[in-house]
Parts: structure tokens; C-alpha cells; sequence
């Protein structure tokens, strides 16, 4: 009975870490959020996007205010072409097929990752919550968190071209993205990579005037940077759905709405390229999944701009440092995930009392276990030999 019981169990986990199941398990997951929406009429977020496509062709203001949503757009001109192909579609089916489009990239990035066929699925189904949470939103986040992570993996593939090209890509939609070149170290060949990022950079910027005028979308991007400008400065609140980071969870406790982010944004910076003195690591792929680790985290927990749907950007992170370690696991790392699991990713979620969550929203602590992660993750870059971390074994 027992082997027979064990035999069930290998099969039964075999096929929970197919690729096809989890890739089925994702496009049902957008499937479901994006018809649950359409039929609730709860969409604001994608008729933003949808109308991008439509200002743009029409040389309208991208981030204005319009009738028909609420909130404006924040994404860059760029955007207009990648959301065009949903935006001709009717809402229900176009919306879905979005979702479809965003967790596909996510999932191309998780399986371009240098580990273990295992490992890359339990990325995937660790990050599904917060992949659920995105979609119901409509987030344009998933795709990202994938961007980043092709133009990491591709770079260390030596595919410089493909890896300046998600880059520059995911830069010019959400400025998000810029933060692909924290890799850079980790190109042999940095002159053609440099120019591979000019030469991305160029082209995307000037793509959009397909389908506009040069003039529009030069002063668009203009547009852009001071939406951009705005929305920093309303984010700062004590009590709005955004500002979930570093200095938002140091504005909340204190209760001091003038804390301004400079000092945060210097200190989590110096903290951040302290790993890069470990010049003989490099070469280490344990320390350089660590690192694109880093990167996804810090990218939400030092932006006034997160909220709930983005952290499926850093609980990516957390993903990658969770299987990066070294087996047996140790404690520490067991329980700090168990944590983030439970108070960054299921927070939101029904399985928290109402008075909780607000609670939790109020304090930005969604972003505590991601802070700690993250401060864990720096430490073990700092101290550790990478050697002893066989990431591929299976």
C-alpha cells in the first residue's frame, strides 16, 4: 500500500510540473479573470490601454483624462502598438486574449531561465497567486516580469541583440523595464551589447510614428515624462491602494506624508550594487540569479507607484531566490517564504478578516516580507560562495 501511495504521489507531482499543465493552468487563469471582469463590467484599467491604441491614431493627448474611464494612462507611447492587436477586437474577446497574451510572456521568461526544468515550474506555480491578482486588473505586469527576465536570460546566452531588444522594449512601455541593464556585468561582449541597446532604444522610440506622426509621438514621450512626474507626487498618500514599498510602509507608520523618497531611493541603491564588489562571482550562475532576484524585488519595493497587482514583479524574485537555495533548505529561508506567501500574496485575498486587510493596506506591510527577502538576498550575496549551489540539479 505504501509504494503504492508513493508511486501515485511521483505521478501525481510529475504532472503538476509539466510544462503543458502549468501553461494550461495559466491561459484558464486568464481565461477566467478577464471573462469574470468583462461580465462585471469591471475593466477601467483596460479601456486605458485599449484607448492608447485609439488616441494614438487619432493624435490625441495619450494622458489625458477621457469619459470614457476613469484615472489616465501612464505607459509610454510605445504601448500603442503592442495593445493595438487587442484593441481592434471586441472588448470580451480582446481583453481576454490580452490576459492570454501577458501570462504566455510570463511564462516564456520563467522558462528561459537557466535552472532545472522542476525548478523553473516551481517558479511558475509560486508566482500564479500573484498572477491571478494582476489579471483581474488587467496588469500589463505580467508581461513585464517576463521581459525582464528574457532580457536577463538571453544575455547570458550571449544573444546581446535579443536581450538589449526586452530591455529596451519593456523601458519604453513602462520605464520598469530599464532596470534590465543591472545585467550588463554579466556580457562578455559589452560593446555590442551597448549598441544593441542604442539600437533598440532608437528604433522602438521611433516605431509608434507607424501608425501616428514623428511630431505627436516625440512630444507624447514629452507628455509621458510629466505624467510620470505627476503621478509621483500623488502617490505619496496615507491612505491610497499605491505607494506599497519602502517609503510607503516609513510614510504610513510614521504617519508622515512628507517623507520625501530621495533618501530611501539612495539608500536602497548603495544597498543594491553592493554585490557587484564581488567581482569573482560573477561568473557563479547561482550569484547571477540571485541577482536578477534582487533586481525584481527592489524594482516594487522602491517604486511609490506599486500596488497590489505588481507585486507579481517581485514575488518573481522572491521565485527565483526560494529555489536558488541550496538544499536542505534552511529554516530561515522555509519560514521567511511561508511568510511572504502568506501576508505579501494572500493579504488581498478573502482568507484575510476585512478588518485585516484594510490594515495591512493602511501600513503598506504587503511589502514587509519583500523587504526582509530582499535584505536576506543581499546578505547571502555578500557572504556567500556560490559554488556550493547546485541550482540545476534536479
Amino acid at each position: 500500500m505504501k509504494a503504492f501511495r508513493k508511486v501515485n504521489y511521483n505521478k501525481i507531482t510529475t504532472y503538476l510540473l509539466k510544462k503543458q499543465f502549468i501553461v494550461s493552468i495559466y491561459v484558464l487563469l486568464a481565461v477566467v479573470a478577464g471573462g469574470k471582469q468583462y461580465l462585471h463590467h469591471a475593466y477601467n484599467n483596460y479601456s486605458i490601454f485599449k484607448y492608447v491604441y485609439w488616441h494614438t491614431i487619432d493624435l490625441q493627448n495619450l494622458y489625458d483624462n477621457y469619459p470614457e474611464y476613469l484615472d489616465s494612462n501612464h505607459y509610454g507611447p510605445l504601448f500603442s502598438l503592442f495593445i493595438a492587436p487587442f484593441a481592434i477586437l471586441p472588448d470580451g474577446l480582446g481583453m481576454i486574449l490580452w490576459n492570454i497574451a501577458n501570462v504566455l510572456i510570463l511564462l516564456w521568461g520563467i522558462y528561459s531561465l537557466p535552472i532545472a526544468e522542476n525548478k523553473r515550474a516551481i517558479v511558475a506555480w509560486i508566482c500564479a497567486h500573484e498572477a491571478l491578482t494582476a489579471l483581474f486588473s488587467f496588469q500589463f505586469n505580467i508581461a513585464l516580469t517576463g521581459t525582464i527576465m528574457l532580457g536577463f536570460s538571453y544575455l547570458l546566452k550571449k544573444k546581446e541583440v535579443q536581450s538589449a531588444f526586452f530591455i529596451a522594449f519593456g523601458t519604453l512601455v513602462k520605464l520598469y523595464g530599464i532596470v534590465g541593464l543591472a545585467f550588463f556585468f554579466f556580457t562578455e561582449n559589452k560593446l555590442k551589447f551597448i549598441l544593441s541597446c542604442l539600437s533598440a532604444f532608437l528604433i522602438l522610440f521611433a516605431l509608434p510614428m507607424v501608425i501616428s506622426s514623428p511630431s505627436f509621438i516625440i512630444h507624447s514621450y514629452q507628455d509621458w515624462y510629466n505624467s510620470l512626474v505627476h503621478k509621483n507626487d500623488v502617490n505619496a498618500s496615507l491612505n491610497s491602494f499605491q505607494d506599497i514599498s519602502v517609503m510607503g510602509m516609513a510614510r504610513r507608520i510614521s504617519g508622515n506624508i512628507n517623507l520625501p523618497n530621495t533618501p530611501f531611493l539612495i539608500g536602497g541603491v548603495l544597498i543594491f550594487t553592493l554585490p557587484y564588489l564581488r567581482i569573482k562571482q560573477y561568473k557563479k550562475l547561482a550569484f547571477r540569479l540571485m541577482l536578477l532576484a534582487s533586481t525584481l524585488i527592489f524594482t516594487v519595493i522602491f517604486s511609490s507607484s506599486s500596488e497590489s497587482p505588481t507585486y507579481v514583479i517581485a514575488f518573481a524574485g522572491i521565485a527565483i531566490w526560494y529555489v536558488t537555495q541550496p538544499n536542505p533548505k534552511n529554516i530561515w529561508v522555509i519560514l521567511l517564504f511561508i511568510f511572504a506567501f502568506i501576508l505579501t500574496s494572500l493579504s488581498p485575498t478573502d482568507i484575510f478578516p476585512s478588518v485585516a486587510k484594510e490594515f495591512i493596506r493602511l501600513y503598506s506591510l504587503k511589502a514587509l516580507p519583500c523587504i526582509i527577502i530582499w535584505l536576506t538576498l543581499i546578505y547571502q550575496m555578500m557572504k556567500e560562495d556560490f559554488d556550493s549551489y547546485l541550482i540545476t540539479d534536479k
